[in-house]
């Protein structure tokens, strides 16, 4: 595969901290080691509709792995030809029929490029006057409309305004379905195609205490899906439609930062109670797109510990 570049979006790691991709299931037992690296940080990996492939991003590059590998198998991950983009972040999706990536990169544009590496094709709009940065999270169970948050000036802050919008994925208009100053972020449809589930601090009495809603589509029926004292992000539904995912923070946390005390929690798919899955240090990357497996028995996602051995072992000190 030709590699058109060194990545140049860098994430790195503490002193002794690795980057570990992980899967889960739903039953809660032991998590299957994927992959681990100390080099710098591994982020927010989607699962291959076929079930044969984890995508992560590491340094601007996407990279691809076997969702069945395991240390020591001499499996590693292969870069993905992105057409030149170095610079991608943690929010890139697949379409349903695993052909294109979805991907946002550092221009603050969405853009698309064949699984198996080629081209780019830039999707998203040039808007003004001022900037504005697209963040890719969901695409339609047809493959048809991709939905994103964007981030615009508010208040003298350049990344104060975030709200929630959709786009065709051929390209054109832009359609915003928020419009508040309520932080909002990691809009995904559900696999009927029916909501579109996303984190916002509507309503909330302190800044940085997200909740979980859903919304139609057209931005109509806003409906609230957590409500508890943690702060809680990144609602990815199962292909089954019978699971909620997502990330939980400590009280008090603002925004989704990196090397947190973190759990990932599931919920029914009209709210309600939810239920622990795995608690671990991380945040950040964990758990930033739609990493179900196709049979809704099992995700991936990213640990941060510090100070464990290649082997395993307990987690030693942790970054400040």
């Amino acid at each position: 595969m030709t590699i058109t570049g060194a990545g140049t979006n860098v994430r790195p790691l503490a002193p002794g901290q690795r980057a570990r991709l992980l899967v889960g299931d739903i039953d809660g037992g032991e998590p299957r080691l994927v992959h681990e690296t100390a080099d710098s940080a591994l982020e927010a990996p989607n699962w291959s509709p076929d079930g044969r492939w984890l995508v992560v991003n590491q340094d601007g590059l996407l990279l691809r792995i076997p969702a069945d590998a395991a240390p020591g198998d001499g499996v590693l991950p292969e870069v993905i030809d992105t057409g030149g983009i170095t610079d991608a972040n943690n929010d890139h999706v697949l379409s349903p029929d695993g052909a294109t990536i979805y991907l946002s990169a550092g221009d603050g544009h969405i853009h698309a490029v064949p699984f198996t590496g080629g081209p780019a094709r830039r999707v998203t709009n040039d808007r003004g006057p001022g900037p504005f940065r697209h963040f890719l999270h969901g695409v339609s169970p047809d493959g048809l409309t991709l939905s994103y948050v964007g981030v615009e000036p508010y208040g003298g802050d350049e990344w104060g305004y975030r709200n929630i919008f959709t786009l065709p994925s051929t390209g054109g208009p832009d359609t915003r379905l928020t419009d508040t100053p309520a932080p909002a972020d990691g809009p995904e449809f559900t696999p009927d195609g029916d909501w579109i589930l996303f984190n916002s601090e509507h309503g909330a009495a302190t800044p940085g205490h997200a909740q979980l809603f859903r919304m139609r589509p057209d931005g109509s029926d806003l409906t609230r899906l957590t409500s508890d004292e943690r702060v809680n992000w990144f609602p990815h539904p199962s292909p089954d439609g019978r699971h909620i995912l997502f990330i939980s923070f400590p009280p008090g946390t603002e925004g989704h930062p990196a090397d947190r005390d973190v759990v990932l929690r599931l919920l029914g798919p009209d709210g309600g109670t939810p239920r622990d899955l795995l608690a671990f240090f991380g945040g950040q990357g964990s758990l930033n797109v739609n990493s179900w497996s196709p049979d809704s028995r099992h995700f991936a996602y990213v640990d941060y510990p510090v100070d464990l051995p290649l082997d395993g072992g307990p987690a030693g000190t942790r970054p400040a």
